[in-house]
């Protein structure tokens, strides 16, 4: 396969590896590019990466919570100029106000909001603004107390990171803590148990790989793997973070402490796992020119 000076660029941007490391993890697996971040890792030429992906997308994420029920809910748009217009946010305002009473994304399009399905609305909306936009999802969190937290709000309950957390015990104020912590530290679950098996056994065969490049004993890499990835676990677990108010406590221990028990949230960010294609204003100009 031919390797791309984008495909290249890309490798970069995400590991920070340099230009000619990039361009060989990718010649040695064939333009793969998760098997090049891996192979970058292999031989410690970049950091661990994220599933997610890079958020492009426009929009905002609205939160609502009632009777021990929350829901996120991510309406985008093409520019972050509609995302701040009043009747756009009253419209996904109204979108997340219905969807405490249904179950999916399918669901909270076809249900009526002022007379007309929430599909309709947003149709009737691209209309009036000129500009696309979308119902991408919605996630709902049930509990003895369900907490939400905006970060970034653009204005009441809805910004660019929804945040709902549901625990047993503790008070809200606890709660909200833990919801600040999810927004800047970006759990991928909230225990070990809850984690993709297939991606922790990924991390676990790389840094396998990274410790055979030490040449060390077999005893000695055992070690090695078992601390590695009990650090992997606890950076990417919710429960196992350091907390962020208080980073000598797990936020697992925090929340002992508070008396509260988390047992289930929510992170949703406007854009996340999009990627809007980068145009580049130079060339567009030469372009023109040209016609």
């Amino acid at each position: 396969m031919a390797i791309t000076a984008a495909m290249v660029k890309e490798l970069r941007d995400s590991t920070g590896a340099g230009m000619m490391d990039a361009k060989k993890a990718l010649t040695e697996t064939d333009g793969d590019m998760d098997a090049a971040v891996d192979w970058l890792r292999t031989k410690g030429l970049a950091k661990a990466a994220k599933k997610s992906g890079r958020t492009a997308a426009e929009g905002l994420v609205a939160v609502n919570v009632e009777s021990g029920k929350g829901v996120a809910v991510e309406v985008n748009s093409e520019t972050d100029f509609v995302g701040k217009n009043a009747e756009f946010q009253d419209m996904v305002r109204k979108i997340a106000g219905a969807a405490t009473g249904v179950s999916t994304v399918e669901e909270l399009a076809a249900t009526n909001v002022d007379g007309k399905p929430v599909a309709d609305m947003i149709t009737d909306k691209i209309a009036t603004v000129g500009e696309n936009m979308s119902l991408r999802r919605m996630a709902s969190l049930e509990g003895e107390t369900v907490v939400s937290y905006v970060h970034n709000a653009a204005t009441d309950g809805m910004g660019k990171i929804g945040v709902l957390v549901a625990m047993t015990g503790g008070n809200e104020g606890f709660g909200k803590q833990v919801a600040m912590h999810i927004a800047a530290a970006r759990p991928e679950a909230l225990n070990e148990a809850s984690l993709d098996p297939a991606w922790v056994e990924k991390e676990r065969q790389v840094q396998i790989d990274i410790a055979k490049e030490s040449g060390k004993p077999d005893a000695v890499i055992e070690k090695m793997i078992v601390g590695r990835m009990a650090k992997f676990l606890a950076e990417n677990t919710l429960l196992g973070q350091a907390f962020v108010v208080n980073p000598d406590l797990s936020v697992e221990q925090a929340a002992k402490e508070a008396g509260a028990t988390i047992t289930g949230f929510v992170r949703m960010e406007v854009g996340e796992g999009i990627e809007k294609k980068e145009e580049n204003f130079a060339e567009e100009v030469a372009k023109a020119m040209k016609g």
